[in-house]
């Protein structure tokens, strides 16, 4: 049990380190060859910073664990929202703008939605659909970059920053490959050791997806939502989140279900009903509603949102285990 938790771990460390090393060698790349700074953040930054997420539902979709592919992508989400955003609300509320969360929000419950109701309504994910969500990534690529050029004042950093030396050409390649064999070697760690602790602790692999898995994958949200409450962004971190949430359904389940279309996991039942269908999957539509519709509609994050979001994230865990 233990080499299994440690090799476990050191996927951990190689996907959050491999994001890094790839975002860092991709972005410096990018500026190499004069491409818009709206462009990289975009598009090479979010990729970069998803990659992790990616690899681990894809890896896990194409050994035919849909288990840990499905907990994965949905557990980053609730983790995402009512223990990371939650952190940041319980301890510094912040004013937002109501303008810049209103379309992504939208796009979010749009594909939360669809997933939602093909898993209540048919109960497998089929490659078209995962091919579809591919296509909205995309088009939300697009729609960014087009929104952040008309609105120049989004795209603004939000104190200055100290230029970067930079790095000759075969370090930001080497950075680039490294990375990617790192994100790519970390996934497969934490799939396959993942797999071996869900069956020693006697849980289904669903649920090691649905909370250590996610939880290592979403890290970087953490440190970044961390980093923006310290400097006084706590609203930042919020844009951050409904963003990452996003692409987790329409990037990181729709790589894994266009590589490897898989039913929803049918380990668990509370009640004689699927819990994925009863618990999971409510439960990411209830905290993304209850961490951005209030803000929405008032411009405010509250503390109550963010202390309630934890009870919820506790509770949630607890039920994964005890359960």
């Amino acid at each position: 049990m233990l080499v299994p938790v440690l090799l476990f771990l050191l996927g951990f460390v190689l996907l959050i380190k491999g994001g890094d090393w790839f975002v860092d060698g991709a972005v410096g790349i990018a500026h190499r060859f004069h491409l818009p700074e709206l462009l990289i953040g975009a598009t090479v930054v979010s990729i970069g910073t998803t990659l992790p997420e990616v690899m681990v539902s894809s890896q896990a979709a194409l050994q035919g664990n849909a288990g840990i592919s499905y907990g994965n992508a949905i557990g980053s989400i609730i983790c995402n929202t009512s223990l990371i955003a939650a952190i940041t609300v319980a301890v510094r509320p912040a004013n937002v703008d109501p303008k810049t969360l209103r379309l992504p929000t939208l796009f979010f419950f749009l594909a939360a939605l669809s997933y939602s109701l093909v898993a209540w309504t048919v109960g497998a994910f089929s490659r078209w659909m995962g091919v579809a969500y591919l296509v909205v990534f995309v088009l939300y690529l697009i729609w960014s970059t087009l929104h952040m050029k008309k609105n120049p004042s989004l795209a603004e950093p939000q104190e200055e920053e100290e230029p970067k030396k930079e790095r000759p050409f075969w370090q930001e390649v080497l950075l680039l490959v490294v990375g990617a064999a790192a994100i790519a070697w970390g996934a497969n760690l934490l799939v396959d050791n993942g797999t071996l602790i869900a069956q020693a602790l006697g849980v289904p692999s669903s649920v090691i997806g649905l909370t250590m898995v996610a939880l290592g994958t979403s890290l970087p949200e953490l440190i970044t939502a961390i980093t923006s409450l310290i400097k006084g962004h706590g609203a930042l971190s919020l844009g951050n989140i409904i963003g990452a949430n996003l692409f987790n359904i329409i990037l990181v389940s729709g790589m894994a279900i266009t590589l490897s279309p898989f039913a929803l996991p049918a380990e668990r039942t509370l009640l004689g009903f699927n819990s994925s269908l009863i618990v999971d999957i409510p439960l990411m539509l209830l905290v993304m509603a209850l961490l951005c519709l209030p803000a929405i509609r008032t411009g405010k994050l509250r503390r109550w949102q963010g202390i309630l979001l934890l009870c919820i994230y506790a509770a949630f865990t607890a039920y994964q285990f005890v359960f």
